[in-house]
This record gives structure tokens, C-alpha cells and sequence, in this order.
């Protein structure tokens, strides 16, 4: 019998033509550990996707979304993420980072190059590759 697909909301928050993503903490049972990956989490039973990404976002930092709109769905057997995006409309140094290792605004040039330094890791870390994959997906279809 095969596992079911964990179902997430993941957001994709831009400002100036830079994007917000999280460095995960580099524990190893986690997904994506030490890895850039965009914010959001886990859909609790009863949520839908888009209650489910407002949760997870202010949770992870504070951030009440604006408007916000569907992106697509990327899914593999694991996972089925329900992306969605949104302006960030606080300056970065107003976001509280409540989970992960660090964050920082990423520009088109560091995504296609895959990996961003972080301060608080003290060296260049790798984007994971399928929210690399989404977020190459939306700066191509802008």
C-alpha cells in the first residue's frame, strides 16, 4: 500500500524583483535540511490551501498576506505543494523569522545560480531544487 502525498501551502513572497525564501534548519530528518526553500508548511486536516498559507505564514514571520493568488500545484509521491503569491509589502528587517535558520531576499541571478549565502550559516547555502524549480517557473512566466 503506497503512502499518501503530505499536503502543504508554500508561499512565494516578492518585493523589488527580489524573493523571500527560508533557510530550513539543518536538522537531518527534516526535507530539504540546511537548504533555501520558500515559507509555508504543513495543511492541517479540515484547512484548505489557502487558510492553510495565511496560518503558516504568519506563523513562520509574522506576516499577514495581502491579496494573494494561486500559483499552481507541484506534486510529486511525496508531497503536493500548493503554491501561491503574494507582495511582501514590510521591509525585510519588520519580518520576525519564527522558524527556519535564517531568510533573505534572493534576486533572479541567485536562484538560477542556486545557492545564497547566509549570515547566520556563515557560508553559501544550496536552494532546494524544486523550490528553485517554482521559482524559476514564475520569474519565466512574469
Amino acid at each position: 500500500m503506497s503512502k499518501q502525498p503530505v499536503h502543504v501551502a508554500i508561499a512565494i513572497l516578492y518585493q523589488d524583483n527580489k524573493f523571500l525564501m527560508q533557510l530550513r534548519d539543518n536538522i537531518p530528518n527534516i526535507p530539504y535540511p540546511g537548504h533555501w526553500a520558500l515559507f509555508g508548511g504543513h495543511i492541517e486536516p479540515g484547512e484548505t490551501p489557502d487558510v492553510a498559507v495565511k496560518r503558516e505564514i504568519l506563523e513562520e514571520i509574522g506576516y499577514t498576506l495581502p491579496p494573494f493568488f494561486e500559483f499552481g500545484c507541484y506534486a510529486d509521491d511525496a508531497v503536493v505543494r500548493h503554491v501561491f503569491h503574494a507582495p511582501l509589502l514590510l521591509e525585510f528587517h519588520q519580518l520576525e523569522l519564527n522558524e527556519g535558520w535564517d531568510m533573505g531576499l534572493l534576486t533572479p541571478a541567485d536562484i538560477r545560480k542556486g545557492n545564497f549565502y547566509s549570515a547566520n550559516a556563515g557560508e553559501e547555502k544550496p536552494l532546494g531544487a524544486t523550490p528553485q524549480k517554482i521559482l524559476l517557473d514564475f520569474i519565466g512566466g512574469q
